[in-house]
């Protein structure tokens, strides 16, 4: 069994910063890449921010030069580092990874989601 668990949303002000992490746990064999999507009300979920086992990294236009993704590889743990957020930011995150079990099959992951609110 694989899980991932989100931890550091919360209410910011606009301009403010936060940092997301989520830690993947269970029979992991190997984790391939670790990402972050977001939803807003009423809208799709959308992809924030991605980084693959080799550290390669892509950001939605959006949150380039504002947002970076980060990973610990020893911890299983990805990190989203938002700086000066502003309230279209608003919405709840979430966790995804690509996870080869020690069983070795392949399947996607998603965390339970953190609620990010920027405040304007």
């Amino acid at each position: 069994q694989v899980q991932l668990v989100e931890s550091g949303g919360g209410l910011v002000q606009a301009g403010g910063s936060l940092r997301l992490s989520c830690a993947a746990s269970g029979s992991i064999f190997s984790i391939n890449h670790m990402g972050w999507y977001r939803q807003a009300p009423g809208k799709q979920r959308e992809l924030v921010a991605r980084i693959i086992s080799g550290g390669s990294t892509n950001y939605a236009d959006s949150v380039k030069g504002r947002f970076t993704i980060s990973r610990d590889n020893a911890k299983n743990t990805v990190y989203l580092q938002m700086n000066s957020l502003k309230p279209e930011d608003t919405g709840v995150y979430f966790c995804n990874a690509d996870i080869t079990a020690t069983a070795r099959s392949t399947a996607g992951y998603w965390g339970q989601g953190t609620q990010v609110t920027v405040s304007s």
